[in-house]
């Protein structure tokens, strides 16, 4: 026999103030040098995002994105432009 077993998670500000909503995000921040993570229903998520920026890992350097060089011109189209302008 199988027994399936469902856990929900609740979001812990509403915890807080004994209130049971189902979390369906996760908040990680900062805390004493080490990053946590709560639970957290979408209210709260959207109220996280918009008070604080964020975390952003800056141990690692950023990398420079590399600049796509430019296809090279058919060789037909330059002739025909100095063509033309040469006719007027």
């Amino acid at each position: 026999m199988v027994t399936e077993v469902f856990t929900r998670k609740y979001c812990d500000p509403h915890a807080v103030r004994e209130e049971k909503v189902e979390a369906t995000e996760v908040i990680q921040f900062a805390w004493e040098g080490a990053v946590r993570e709560v639970d957290a229903c979408e209210e709260c998520f959207k109220e996280h995002e918009t008070r604080f920026e964020p975390l952003v890992d800056y141990s690692r350097p950023v990398k420079k994105r590399r600049a796509k060089k430019a296809a090279p011109a058919p060789a037909d189209k330059p002739e025909t432009e100095g063509a033309d302008a040469g006719d007027e």
